[in-house]
């Protein structure tokens, strides 16, 4: 995914043009309302080709730009798309020193953190391996909210689904293998890399979510502080040279603008218009286009302990989003 940003309201106002709202339709409402169904499916359709495939594109940015390049211009470049845009809405910036603050502790633990792992990560596994691994970031986040007293509400369906994704990633490991590629330092940092999205997601639900600023400037603001963030670290780990490749540049400005901004506002438009629930449905289809992209384009293997690994993982992300029993 491109990383964990805060959430969003209930605004309907159209994107400048990104994505526009729907016109009126003199059809009627019934007409009007497929209209509208369709081009939510689309935008989820959409949204998840452009999370889903950003272990591809990584994969192949790192073959011009170390981790620390690929980051730091990652968040740059989602910085550059999304406050224009959050701007010309008539947002602005946070003004108190509290909410930058929570920012900049987001941007270590939602971005810095998490991205910097996916970049070691997929050094040494398979793209496909890095988007499955990224799908238990829900289940983290089930456990880790529990840990913090944020939510202490253990039911039977989500002790169920977290045991079933605490299954299914011990079988996408398969630690019984011994050439196993996964169980590696890269499959771990990938999987670190989930567990820090987890952490993120408790600490701005805690810390940021009711400030009063509308999310799509969370988002922005957070990845400016992420910037700022990377960009005094550069100098300590991202001075290696760069091996200038068409297709690594385009990779890494795919993943930065697309991937990591223009995602975040197709992502506040889903919800705004279909609702938080609907919207992350998305959450399982990305495993899904990660698999099937490094299969086509990069030809990596797809292994039965993986197919299903998978399905458990997923399976137990639903059931551990259930909030009844």
């Amino acid at each position: 995914m491109g990383g964990a940003m805060a959430g969003t309201d209930g605004e309907r106002r159209p994107l400048d043009g990104l994505i526009t709202e729907p016109a009126a339709d003199p059809a009627g409402p019934a007409v009007r309302g497929s209209g509208v169904k369709r081009a939510a499916v689309g935008r989820l359709a959409l949204l998840a080709l452009l999370w889903g495939s950003s272990f591809l594109w990584v994969k192949v940015a790192l073959r011009g730009f170390s981790p620390m390049q690929l980051v730091f211009l990652q968040v740059l470049l989602g910085f550059v798309v999304l406050t224009p845009i959050a701007l010309s809405r008539g947002l602005r910036f946070p003004r108190t020193a509290s909410t930058w603050g929570h920012l900049f502790v987001a941007a270590v633990v939602a971005n810095a953190i998490p991205y910097l792992l996916i970049g070691i990560g997929v050094q040494t596994v398979d793209s496909n391996v890095g988007g499955v691994l990224n799908a238990t970031a829900p289940l983290w986040t089930v456990a880790i909210a529990y840990l913090a007293g944020s939510d202490r509400a253990i039911t039977v369906y989500r002790a169920l689904g977290i045991s079933l994704g605490f299954l299914g990633t011990i079988v996408i490991f398969s630690p019984w293998r011994a050439a196993g590629e996964i169980a590696t330092v890269g499959g771990l940092a990938c999987l670190a890399a989930a567990a820090s999205y987890g952490v993120s997601y408790v600490y701005m639900g805690r810390f940021l979510a009711n400030r009063g600023v509308p999310p799509l400037m969370l988002s922005a603001s957070q990845l400016g502080a992420a910037t700022v963030l990377l960009a005094f670290a550069l100098p300590f780990a991202g001075l290696q040279p760069i091996t200038w490749r068409a297709d690594a540049v385009v990779s890494i400005l795919i993943h930065g603008m697309l991937c990591t901004g223009a995602a975040y506002v197709l992502n506040y438009r889903l919800i705004s218009d279909e609702g938080p629930t609907a919207a992350s449905v998305v959450t399982y289809l990305l495993p899904v286009v990660s698999i099937t992209l490094g299969a086509l384009v990069l030809h990596e293997s797809v292994t039965v302990g993986m197919a299903i690994g998978t399905a458990l993982v997923l399976t137990g992300v639903f059931l551990a989003r259930r909030r009844r029993i």
